[in-house]
């Protein structure tokens, strides 16, 4: 017989089927919860509500795991580019030798916009956030192929493999036509001889600094970065990409919702709260030690320090963390800012305090610092974020896409006033 969880509401018991995942992970079916009973459950936040069954990513954050189709990160992060951990991520296997060339040719062939598309960045004004113009253009750029935004399930599937090297590979042209608005300079067109980060950098800062090329060393660790972000399980942007595919929205519709929730300061935005803090500490003149003493007197805040899901130390902050220090290395300058995050990591995993509430750097913690390094402003960082998160907002809606899932409707608890009458004007 099939594992069951019983549950007495009422003196009434009700009985649920258990569902387990191939990790090992459990969780009690309660779809039929409210019609059974009358009751719903509750949970703020949604921290221990399974929303979905998914292929796609695996967290175990007690003991600091993530697996993309069951390839851990560390693997992907040594052997694999953006790209390939691109392909997997979204079609479920390592692409072949072939499957790649045609999947980068793809990429690269579609990272030019419309000629009149251009147009569309003289509405914002200069200082308008890179967030909502990069949300703002996913949308706009959608209506330029009718095939792709028609929110016809069916035709959209058919050409789910087009929209999504499009999506992959116009948001880092947006991202860095963006960048040029801001700084009032002309956009610059993307070369398809050069690979995917190459021409990102080329589209960012080509004439603005003189023969301007990117090293290998910081195309390296900006695929790095990228790759690392990839996806991440069902984190809030990931999870509202599923929510508005689920009402029927197609991919650009439903990625640029993702874009605006990852704008957040408590999700896309922490990267660039570290570097402001680690700027912060070294203007006060301050290693870091006093900085510490202030954290665990409630004082100050410890941005970069701990996850919602991870109560180990996060595999991608170890790895950003050895990249940072490489590509400085090899560019020949060291930054202050790092050796202070180096002292605050370290302070913190020796420190009781700390380590009792299992406070570990996060991805965030190193992100911005190797950003900063290859030139790229902190108002963008979160730009770069979304950039790397696209594939995985592209997964997830492929795959509610292609599952019976229904509409996304949670429910509440009402806690307002009960039983209130309108009055008029004249009588209140």
């Amino acid at each position: 017989m099939s594992e069951t969880a019983t549950i007495t509401i009422e003196g009434k018991e009700f009985v649920y089927p258990v569902i387990h995942g191939t990790e090992g992970e459990k969780a009690i079916d309660l779809r039929k919860l409210r019609g059974d009973s009358g009751y719903i459950t509750y949970d703020d936040g949604y921290g221990n509500t399974g929303s979905c069954l998914s292929e796609i990513t695996f967290i175990n954050g007690e003991v600091g795991i993530l697996r993309h189709r069951g390839i851990p990160i560390e693997e992907l992060a040594e052997n694999a580019s953006f790209l390939n951990t691109a392909f997997l991520v979204i079609y479920g296997h390592l692409p072949g030798k072939e499957e790649y060339e045609t999947f980068s040719n793809s990429i690269g062939s579609n990272a030019s916009v419309p000629g009149d598309f251009s147009h569309h960045f003289s509405g914002f004004p200069n200082d308008a956030h890179p967030m909502a113009v990069l949300s703002a253009m996913l949308n706009a750029i959608g209506c330029y192929h009718g095939k792709l935004t028609s929110n016809n399930r069916e035709q959209e599937l058919e050409h789910f493999y087009k929209a999504a090297s499009l999506l992959i590979s116009k948001v880092r042209t947006i991202a860095a036509m963006t960048y040029r608005m801001r700084k009032d300079l002309p956009f610059v067109e993307p070369r398809e001889d050069l690979g995917y980060v190459e021409n990102f950098l080329h589209m960012m800062f080509h004439g603005e600094k003189e023969d301007y090329q990117p090293s290998a060393e910081e195309a390296h660790a900006l695929d790095l970065f990228l790759l690392l972000h990839a996806d991440h399980e069902q984190n809030c942007s990931t999870s509202t990409v599923r929510m508005v595919s689920s009402g029927g929205a197609n991919l650009f519709a439903s990625v640029s919702s993702g874009v605006s929730a990852l704008w957040g300061p408590l999700h896309g935005g922490a990267n660039t709260a570290v570097v402001k803090m680690l700027q912060s500490i070294h203007d006060s003149g301050d290693d870091g030690s006093q900085f510490i003493e202030a954290a665990k007197s409630g004082k100050a805040r410890l941005m970069g320090f701990g996850h919602r899901v991870y109560k180990n130390y996060d595999p991608r902050a170890k790895i950003l963390g050895g990249a940072a220090e490489k590509l400085m290395a090899n560019m020949g300058h060291s930054d202050p800012l790092l050796d202070i995050a180096r002292h605050l990591e370290k302070a913190a995993l020796e420190d009781e305090y700390f380590i009792q509430r299992k406070l570990y750097p996060n991805v965030d913690f190193y992100s911005g610092l190797i950003l900063k390094a290859i030139g790229i402003p902190v108002e963008m960082f979160t730009v770069m974020f979304a950039i790397g998160r696209m594939p995985g907002w592209i997964a997830n809606w492929h795959e509610l896409a292609t599952t019976s899932s229904r509409i996304h409707r949670p429910r509440q608890i009402y806690t307002g006033k009960t039983d209130q009458h309108y009055v008029p004007v004249k009588d209140r």
